[in-house]
Parts: C-alpha cells; structure tokens; sequence
C-alpha cells in the first residue's frame, strides 16, 4: 500500500497545518506575517536591496482599499489586508504560472482563505462586491509595483493592470524594508485593527 504523502507543515509557532483540510485553530498571525515578510512578489525580479515581499504589497493593498471604500467597515480593511494570505504557506506564482498549474491552485488557495477568515472573525467567503473593490485595490497596486520596482514601462503596466485614478495613488510609495520590518508592521496593522473591530 502507497504511503500518503505529508500535507502538513510545521509552522513557526509550533502549529501543524494541514494544507489540504486547513483548520482556524492553527492559524496563527505571527506565521502569517512572518511568512509573507519573506516570499517575493514578481519572482524576486525587482529593483532594490531587499525582495519586495507579499506583506508589503499587502499593506499597500489595504490602503489603496480604504480610498476606493472610504466608509468600509474595519472587517473589510482586515479582508484587504489578509488577502494574499494563504501565501504565507503556498507561496507567491505570478498569473501566467497559476494558470498553467490549473484549477487545483485556486481550490487550495480557497481552503485556506477560508479557514484563515474563520480564524480572525470574517465569514469565510466574503461577499462578491467586497472581493471585486480588494481585487481592484490589488491592480492599483500591482500597477504601481510594475513601473516602480519590477521594470514595466507605463503602457505595459497599464495593458496588464489598467491605468489606476490618480486620486487612488498620490501619496503612496513603493517599500523595500528588511523582513523583521515589514513582518512586524503587517503584524501591528492586524492588530489594531482587529482592536477596532471589537
């Protein structure tokens, strides 16, 4: 009889999570951010002295999310905020990469959002409104990553992303910070606001 492969993976904080039937009870914020503090967004292939990793790109995500929704409930800022999370443990593939692995990606992928939800008091699918304005903050900030930092020239950028409103980019930079940085911003951010949302 063939031994089954593992599908857990022990995770810094002691947690055993099971790729494949994710739990909320072994999901904690600490793995989460120190996770994504040290995958790379665009395969590593951007400028600067330090990998432009998924945890910033997602604190920039949920900032570009409190312009398009201003009066967004705090739930929807920490959706914004976690929605790259099930990377931490899956890793970042650029589109054209998820789309040759196929629809087997996206089912893992939705496993774990939803468990990850359930852990920090989302429902685990949230609603399609909500998922198409992070989807376009997620492209305002891919835009900005791609003529900052990863070498898109503006019309290639745009032609992938869509040109973004000025109005939803002034102000806001691109980050390159050390991994203990950025992992404990993503960490403080989550932190308060969950304390918002009671």
């Amino acid at each position: 009889m063939a031994k089954q492969p593992r599908a857990w993976q022990r995770m810094l904080s002691g947690r055993r999570l099971d790729l494949l039937d994710p739990t909320p009870v072994d999901i904690e914020i600490e793995d989460i951010a120190h996770g994504l503090a040290f995958v790379a967004r665009w395969n590593g292939q951007t400028r600067g002295d330090f990998a432009y990793s998924v945890a910033e790109h997602s604190l920039l995500v949920e900032d570009i999310f409190g312009r398009i929704v201003p009066g967004a409930p705090i739930k929807w800022r920490l959706a914004a905020l976690l929605h790259d999370a099930p990377e931490y443990v899956i890793g970042d593939m650029i589109s054209p990469v998820k789309a040759s692995v196929g629809p087997g990606y996206g089912e893992l992928d939705a496993r774990l959002t939803a468990a990850i939800h359930i852990r920090f008091g989302l429902p685990a699918a949230i609603p399609a409104t909500v998922k198409r304005q992070i989807k376009k903050a997620d492209r305002v900030s891919a835009w900005m990553e791609a003529i900052r930092i990863a070498g898109f020239s503006e019309s290639e950028a745009t032609k992938f992303f869509g040109r973004p409103d000025a109005a939803l980019i002034d102000g806001f930079d691109i980050h390159l910070r050390p991994p203990v940085e950025v992992r404990n911003a993503f960490t403080a951010r989550h932190e308060a606001l969950l304390k918002q949302m009671g």
